[in-house]
């Protein structure tokens, strides 16, 4: 699994890197604003994004994060303290883990999005894991007789 990180806090990025490496994950770059991290998508093409929201251009990781779905493809999920400023529709994330999170749920989250990107599988999602609006389906309704 390529992975970047988009994330503006270097420590936390940093510790994101080193949990991801970890785990068995290509870590292709870490970004800090919007411009980078296409850069880095176009020239990486990663299968998976970590997205703060409020990077050091502003309130771009929405931007960011539509970008790596609609142009290459990834698998986004967001990684904020601040869930209330995602946009409706989540800009085709995922979903959201919010602020702080251990490597438990950072591995739950990697495992998630692989086999989402394999089958399109959304059962079972992690406990942390918020799902977007756009993966959850109503539950079937069972006609009477």
């Amino acid at each position: 699994m390529r992975v970047i990180v988009v994330e503006d806090q270097p420590i936390l990025a940093m510790e994101l890197e080193l949990m991801l490496l970890d785990h068995g994950c290509e870590v292709v770059g870490i970004a800090a604003d919007q411009a980078t991290a296409a850069i880095l998508a176009e020239r990486h093409k990663p299968n998976l994004a970590l997205v703060d929201l409020n990077l050091l251009d502003g309130l771009s990781g929405p931007a960011v994060a539509h970008e790596l779905v609609s142009r290459h493809g990834a698998a986004v999920v967001f990684m904020t303290a601040n869930p209330e400023q995602i946009p409706e529709g989540f800009a085709g994330a995922l979903g959201v883990v919010c602020k702080p999170f251990d490597e438990s749920t950072l591995k739950d989250v990697v495992d998630f999005a692989c086999r989402f990107r394999a089958s399109g599988d959304t059962s079972r999602p992690p406990r942390r894991l918020r799902l977007a609006p756009w993966l959850q389906t109503p539950p079937p309704t069972i006609a009477p007789h």
